[in-house]
């Protein structure tokens, strides 16, 4: 399993390094696929899709210097045939999730039949998350709630077993701060990673290992329970 989960996107040489060493071979050299859909979930879903893609919503993602990009739509999968794009999936380096609604995007993987095959894949492909699309791979998600998907739905898969909460003391995020996130990762049964921008976490064959730039802590709730 190849996972390179980011607060947002490849923001620094250190996350570009670590994305070259799990792709073993240069970005110049390699094949991605954008997933969009987590985005539909937030407001101004449109205009940020866009952004992303050509490179102007912050930090590289799409726009990292690949060499090539494609675009994959989950809502659309279940409506066309598997041979037209499970051969274009079986043949990326990378697949790019992008943020935004945890429970939108979990929903519509699962709808379109990639969640059952990502154990697979991650055998040969990158996976990249960025915000909800790192999120979703851990055991936490959230959900901005501008959908009609049951409340009960669900938010994290759960490919990894611990918490990833991104965009740590962003000035964007104002609830984000240390003291609201080591409280929420009080909640949770599962190690929490806070993570800033600048921070992401590599996973090669279950070995974790945070890289950043920046700013990020790890909460272990039995070490917290322990020291109570």
């Amino acid at each position: 399993m190849k996972l390179l989960l980011t607060s947002a996107g490849i923001s620094n040489k250190s996350i570009r390094n670590a994305l070259v060493d799990l792709l073993g071979k240069p970005i110049e050299e390699s094949k991605a696929l954008f997933i969009p859909t987590a985005i539909y979930g937030i407001r101004g879903s449109a205009e940020i899709i866009r952004q992303v893609i050509c490179g102007t919503a912050g930090d590289p993602f799409c726009e990292a210097g690949w060499r090539s990009l494609g675009l994959l739509e989950l809502t659309v999968l279940p409506t066309i045939k598997k041979e037209l794009w499970v051969p274009m999936l079986q043949g990326t380096d990378a697949l790019l999730v992008g943020g935004g609604d945890c429970q939108y995007l979990c929903y519509w993987m699962q709808q379109s039949g990639l969640t059952e095959m990502l154990p697979s894949l991650l055998n040969k492909m990158v996976y990249v998350g960025l915000s909800a699309g790192s999120m979703i791979m851990t055991r936490f998600g959230t959900t901005y709630g501008n959908h009609t998907l049951a409340t009960n739905s669900d938010k994290s898969f759960g490919f990894v077993d611990f918490a990833i909460h991104p965009h740590l003391d962003h000035e964007q995020f104002p609830d984000n701060s240390l003291a609201n996130q080591e409280k929420l990762a009080r909640t949770l049964q599962v190690p929490s990673y806070m993570i800033d921008d600048q921070t992401a976490i590599k996973i090669f064959d279950n070995r974790i290992e945070v890289v950043s730039e920046g700013k990020w802590k790890l909460f272990n709730p039995d070490q917290a329970r322990t020291a109570s």
